[in-house]
């Protein structure tokens, strides 16, 4: 593990760019004005399979040993991704998931075309299951962030922000297992990261204040998305190594936060891709021209 953190720079971020090009959207950038002050926000919910994670999938798929079929594990948005990657390159598919995943989440894994497995209560017991079914010959366990490739490939994400707005002087994520922070850590080019986690998911906040992965309880309303247990080996090394800030919200700010967003930009985020804005409106993030990735919106929908 240490030696893969070492070795994956912006370099692979680059790299991963050019390969998920012909597949993935460039997603734009909207500068909005809330509370009398301006912020930048990175549209990545537009992304194809409606989350940031299709960067990772496609990417680790596409720079990896050839397998006959890939399997996932995931609280939603990844197994989504991987769904949608595996169809888009022709590859058999199979997403396990934890019994509380959401129903609308796990309806789009389905029609992206993978096979759907339920199993356990968590995220960790589901990808313990997925590894081990993974193990059988012709098949390959892609990981939702503790891969060097998937790292890579949600990199990309901050490496377009920074190509399309350079005066950017910080970045702002919403943080899971670390992943997204971590590519981010490695694109921003010098700027300073900030990973935003619930007051009750907060597996990089506590790794960081131990010096390393510990497991973490999960309990919040953006779970699916930000529910790991705990924090990835490979993102940890880069986080740690790049002095990413960690700051915590309440579940009642990301909830105002998300109806801020639909309120005033009618953008229908899901909870955990709305941490980032929580935190800034609580004037918790750095820098005078930061931009917050609004990494998705996979959350059940109904008209009024």
């Amino acid at each position: 593990m240490d030696s893969l953190m070492q070795t994956l720079s912006a370099t692979d971020v680059r790299r991963a760019a050019d390969r998920i090009r012909p597949y993935a959207r460039r997603t734009p950038l909207l500068e909005v004005e809330m509370d009398g002050r301006r912020v930048l926000l990175k549209l990545e919910y537009l992304q194809r399979s409606g989350s940031f994670k299709l960067r990772g999938a496609l990417n680790a798929i596409l720079s990896g040993p050839s397998a006959d079929h890939v399997v996932a594990a995931s609280g939603g948005n990844h197994g989504l991704a991987v769904a949608t990657a595996a169809a888009l390159l022709d590859v058999p598919a199979t997403v396990y998931v934890p019994e509380t995943v959401p129903e609308a989440k796990a309806l789009r894994i389905v029609t992206a075309g993978a096979r759907l497995v339920r199993h356990g209560a968590t995220f960790a017991e589901a990808a313990s299951a997925a590894s081990e079914a993974a193990a059988r010959s012709g098949y390959r366990f892609l990981h939702a962030y503790d891969d060097p490739m998937v790292v890579a490939g949600q990199g990309t994400v901050a490496a377009e922000i920074v190509a399309d707005a350079p005066d950017v002087d910080a970045l702002v994520v919403a943080a899971g297992g670390g992943g997204l922070a971590a590519g981010t850590a490695l694109a921003s080019g010098g700027r300073g990261v900030v990973a935003v986690e619930p007051e009750h998911c907060r597996c990089l906040h506590d790794a960081l204040a131990a010096g390393k992965p510990v497991d973490s309880a999960v309990d919040s309303v953006a779970a699916s998305a930000t529910g790991a247990t705990r924090v990835g080996e490979i993102p940890f090394g880069i986080l740690a190594a790049h002095g990413v800030t960690s700051l915590l919200v309440g579940d009642d700010r990301i909830l105002r936060a998300r109806d801020r967003l639909w309120d005033e930009c009618r953008i229908a985020a899901e909870p955990a891709a709305a941490a980032p804005l929580a935190a800034w409106l609580a004037g918790e993030v750095p820098g005078e021209r930061p931009c917050l990735v609004i990494c998705g919106a996979n959350v059940a929908w109904a008209g009024e």
